[in-house]
């Protein structure tokens, strides 16, 4: 079917909509009710009730793919299955009355089940956040519609653990170490940074599904009609790792940013493997541009301006600059760079840095942006921590930093939408929080490495202690517990936030010298306002930002590695050789 068709076939219904009238903020029409407008009607087909979101033809290839199903569950079939049943059998789809008495109670029954357990689910919440990385990969549930009885989602689900396991091999080497340590098997941890060999990934990958997908979205009447299989969406994100990154990054491409573009990229990519193609062929989905200028002394707030006008539409953004005559693409990759740059200014305190000193912060956030006024954040990029206390007024440093990180969410999902690369190196443990994953103490070994490693070894510290305190007559040995032999008071540490002096853990109690029996509840706190309070509004804002463009939680079938290579761009590190 050409690309001509297969927009034709879309366009069917559009003469047969009638004029929207006016509606309630409900999105109701005026003069109804709630009870007025909810589903007076049922439909089933083949004996199972059908979701009020699917198409008639999503019906129809929902039936065909059970009764494929039902057939070699019993034994196979004589007849072909080429997908000529879509076009040849007759399908009934039949309705009745919907019993809304019914709905009714069930909902109010539901409501008060609610309320007597308000209590239950805070408890259940809390139980929760205390769950540890490694009980919830092997305890939790695949998110997808298969029955947990069946053989499918029992091998699923293995795979699961097994992946995330190795995932998590290094973590649990260095837990080991540590356990060593805990119980005076070993004296020292000096090996606790060891590295050890993971799985590769090739070898969860699926040589059955991987062109089964990949056919499926490049099936130009299932992109049109909406109806590609649910399994396709469910498949790469509960279990991603089946199939290979370009297979997932095409599956991407194709549902996120609509249908125009989702053409657009399939027909290039057609373009480019039938060489015999003319210029006379006909071409759907052609994407609209928009031109923007900006001024190139201004570009963070002509950005600003500019995301703020345009970030929600569809069309590709063009940027020319103001007493300039170029245009197109040049320009525009220019300014995703130098916006880049300017995003990573020590003066915006929008990122931490490792080599702060107080001339660089006190430089003024409208100053060029060179080198020596950008952050230095050798293993990527991460939110500054700033106190839950400072005030987020509009006007206010802090609310600018909110803004600005709202700004960062629109840039990369714009430039993610129109396939540019930012030149803004994050860490991977901000794109954890991109992806909804929960980060903990050994998370900030991948942005603040000597930070990490201290924080990991006086946590250590801390379990040996437990360990001393669940055996009888160790108080001794609990007073010389020490840093690399020297004690906890001698590292002179307060209830402030290393490297953010202003950023107090513990109202009234900053001047508190920390000490082996209070070093528990400052390690949890600086953790925290490092992975949690201090940087909560901020990825708050960015989330919002990115969801303006398009929807954040569709970059879930990536790991952290492959969504900065999505962003970024494969790095290389240039070497300068002797003349």
């Amino acid at each position: 079917m050409s690309f001509a068709a297969a927009a034709m076939a879309g366009l069917a219904s559009v003469g047969s909509r009638g004029i929207r009238g006016s509606q309630d903020r409900r999105g109701l029409p005026l003069g109804t009710s709630a009870h007025e407008h909810s589903n007076k009607l049922i439909f089933t087909a083949g004996g199972k009730q059908l979701s009020k979101h699917l198409t008639v033809y999503q019906a129809m290839q929902q039936q065909v793919v059970h009764d494929e199903d039902d057939e070699e569950r019993l034994g196979g079939s004589d007849l072909p299955n080429d997908g000529s049943r879509l076009w040849s059998d007759v399908f009934t789809i039949t309705y009745q009355k919907a019993d809304n008495e019914v709905d009714r109670e069930s909902t109010r029954g539901s409501s008060l089940v609610l309320k007597s357990s308000k209590s239950e689910l805070c408890r259940a919440t809390s139980q929760e956040q205390c769950t540890s990385l490694l009980d919830s990969i092997l305890q939790g549930e695949l998110p997808c519609d298969i029955e947990k009885s069946t053989q499918t989602y029992n091998i699923l689900a293995l795979l699961r653990v097994l992946e995330g396991l190795n995932q998590l091999s290094p973590r649990l080497r260095l837990q080991a170490t540590c356990d060593d340590f805990i119980e005076g098997k070993v004296a020292t941890l000096d090996g606790l940074y060891g590295t050890g060999a993971k799985v590769p990934s090739e070898e969860f990958i699926s040589s059955k599904l991987t062109p089964k997908l990949a056919r499926q979205i490049q099936d130009v009447l299932a992109l049109c009609s909406g109806s590609l299989p649910s399994w396709c969406y469910q498949m790469t994100k509960a279990c991603p790792f089946l199939f290979p990154f370009e297979t997932r990054r095409q599956h991407f491409y194709s549902t996120a940013f609509g249908l125009s573009r989702a053409l657009n990229r399939l027909q290039q990519q057609q373009g480019d493997n039938n060489s015999s193609a003319t210029e006379r062929e006909v071409r759907i989905g052609r994407l609209q541009r928009q031109k923007v200028r900006v001024s190139r002394n201004r570009i963070l707030d002509s950005a600003a301006k500019v995301m703020e006008m345009f970030s929600n539409q569809k069309a590709v953004l063009e940027v020319e600059y103001f007493g300039e005559v170029g245009t197109g693409l040049g320009p525009t990759l220019e300014f995703y760079t130098l916006l880049s740059h300017d995003l990573q200014r020590v003066g915006l305190g929008l990122w931490r840095s490792d080599s702060d000193s107080l001339e660089a912060k006190k430089v003024d956030s409208h100053s060029p942006a060179d080198s020596r006024n950008l952050i230095q954040a050798p293993l990527g990029l991460f939110p500054r921590p700033w106190p839950p206390s400072t005030a987020s007024s509009e006007g206010s440093k802090f609310f600018k930093v909110v803004e600005y990180f709202r700004l960062v969410g629109r840039i990369m999902a714009k430039a993610l939408q129109d396939g540019r690369l930012l030149d803004l190196p994050l860490s991977t443990a901000f794109y954890k929080l991109l992806l909804g994953q929960e980060l903990d103490l050994y998370d900030i070994l991948s942005f603040d490495a000597e930070l990490g490693k201290i924080l990991r070894e006086l946590q250590v510290l801390v379990e040996r202690k437990r360990f001393l305190e669940s055996c009888s007559n160790h108080s001794q040995q609990i007073e010389e517990l020490g840093f690399h032999g020297a004690p906890i008071e001698d590292l002179c540490l307060d209830f402030t936030l290393p490297g953010y002096p202003d950023f107090v853990l513990k109202e009234g109690e900053e001047n508190t010298v920390v000490c082996i029996y209070n070093l528990e509840e400052y390690i949890s706190l600086v953790v925290d306002a490092t992975l949690k309070t201090g940087i909560m509004r901020q990825v708050e804002a960015f989330k919002a930002g990115f969801n303006q463009v398009f929807d954040i939680s569709s970059l879930q079938i990536f790991s952290p590695q492959e969504l900065d290579y999505l962003i970024c761009g494969r790095r290389e590190l240039w070497e300068v050789m002797p003349c």
